[in-house]
């Protein structure tokens, strides 16, 4: 039988500005250890520290833009796009933009605060 997933659970957000992560799936808000589903939405002017996870992350933007550094360059991810960051590489997620961004962030293995490894301050 289907499992209806009857709402998100809040999650706080790493970053120099709030941010909004609403986990559907996930290890808060079903337990689901192998995948995360989250819906985000940042503020203009948002960034987070540098981090080097152990899953890999699709992200769907919605709205506005993120702005995704890496290794060796950055680029911007626009409304209507979507990027893969692999486990292990080192990636940091902005919104420099004024309008901020909305967009999905699916995790696998799901999003784990012991496993995405965010720079020291």
């Amino acid at each position: 039988m289907p499992q209806l997933i009857p709402q998100p659970t809040r999650i706080t957000a790493a970053g120099n500005k709030p941010k909004l992560i609403d986990e559907y799936v996930g290890r808060v808000n079903t337990g689901s250890t192998g995948l995360s589903i989250a819906h985000m939405r940042s503020p203009g002017g948002w960034v987070e520290p540098g981090q080097r996870p152990e899953f890999d992350e699709y992200t769907v933007v919605l709205r506005g833009a993120v702005q995704v550094e890496f290794e060796g360059g950055q680029m911007v991810v626009s409304a209507g796009q979507a990027i893969l960051t692999k486990a292990g590489e080192w990636i940091r997620y902005s919104t420099p933009g004024d309008e901020g961004a909305e967009y999905i962030a699916v995790c696998l293995p799901a999003f784990s605060p012991d496993t995405v490894h965010r720079d020291e301050a």
